[in-house]
Order: structure tokens, then sequence, then C-alpha cells
């Protein structure tokens, strides 16, 4: 055996006795990704070489993180995902575009996490993204480019789709987080956040929401 071996194996000793869930967190997230990847359209093997050597870190990291105890919401073991209460229509009732340009005009910073509303072919849903640009009255995020301080997409949308970046709050935190969905009809099945936007996720600053 490596010495590689034996510090990985040391590793995943000492973390599980400190996080005693780590082991069973951890298989869940590999078992997704491995998924993932398998149902992808990757084709550069090179491609698919890289992301699978960078997957060990990563999902020790998200695992580390979704387990220390600083959220206000629950984490599911067994599924590798975040639980949260959901609410019976997607929260967007505070949300208006002066409290938008307010917020991100006094507070946004590069490298934050901040969340973008998707509205998909009559579905509904809050994903996590990240500032990557600030300007002085428009930022971009990682993932969907462009939007106006007040919350308005920049980019060309997708047919029958609307983005619309949100005014960070405790609610559609945990809604992004829980991967809650709504369509006509009311709730529906939550979906799985990517690896991406779990690490994202523990790195929500909770104490910054009143």
């Amino acid at each position: 055996m490596t010495a590689n071996n034996n510090n990985q194996q040391t590793d995943i000793f000492y973390l599980s006795t400190k996080y005693p869930h780590f082991a069973e967190l951890s298989n869940a997230l590999y078992e997704r990704e491995l998924q993932v990847l398998a149902n992808s359209s990757i084709t550069d093997p090179v491609l698919l070489k890289r992301k699978l050597k960078g997957l060990s870190h990563h999902i020790k990291n998200a695992a580390k993180h979704l387990l220390d105890g600083t959220s206000p919401i629950a984490v599911d073991v067994h599924n590798g995902s975040w639980q949260a209460k959901q609410s019976a229509k997607c929260p967007l009732s505070s949300q208006t575009p002066d409290r938008t340009l307010q917020w991100y005009t006094q507070v946004a910073k590069q490298g934050a996490v901040v969340p973008v509303y998707v509205e998909s072919l009559g579905e509904q849903h809050i994903e996590l993204d990240c500032i990557d640009i600030t300007a002085s009255d428009r930022l971009h995020v990682n993932k969907f480019g462009w939007f106006s301080k007040s919350g308005e997409y920049f980019d060309i949308v997708p047919k029958q789709s609307k983005y619309l970046l949100l005014k960070p709050t405790k609610s559609i935190m945990a809604a992004a987080c829980g991967g809650h969905r709504w369509t006509a009809k009311g709730r529906s099945i939550p979906r799985a956040l990517s690896l991406r936007e779990l690490l994202l996720s523990t790195e929500i600053d909770w104490k910054a929401f009143k």
C-alpha cells in the first residue's frame, strides 16, 4: 500500500471520528456523482479523468462542511442533501427590485453566494451561484452570467424561461439548499443539488440573515 493511500485512510478515519456520519454521507455523495458522470455527455477522456481525480477532494470537503453543524437546516446523510421545510409557493413575496438593488449595492462582493430564481417550462426553483465580477450597475455570476443589481437578467434567456437575481434571505437560501421546486399545482419533488451547489451551500453565512 502506498504512502498516499495510507494518508487518505488516516484522514478518512480522523474525519469519521470527528463527524460520526462522515462515511455514510460521503458514500451517498460518491454514488450520486458517479451516476452523474456516467450519464454525462463528456466524451473527452482527459476531462473525465480530471473530474474523477478531483472527486475525492470535493466530496470530502462537501461532507465535512455539511456536517459542521453551523447551518440552521438539517442534513440527510442518506441522500447527501439538505432538508428544509418547503413552503406552499416559491418564497418571492418579499422580493422587490428596490430591495434587491439596495442589497447588492451595499453588500455584494466577489465570491459571495447568491440565489437565482429559475422558471422553465412552468417549473420554478432557486439555484445557488456565486459572484465573480462586480461593476457599478451590474454583476456577473459564475453560471448564469450578467444581471443588473436590481435583479434583471442581461443575457439571452432560453425559450419559455426566466432568470432573476434575488436578494438573499433565510427562506430563499433554505429553499435553494433544499432543492425546492414548484409548479402551477404547488409543491413538486425537490431536485438534487449538483456537487458545485452543495459546495456553495456550505459557504453561506447564515448569521447575516435576520
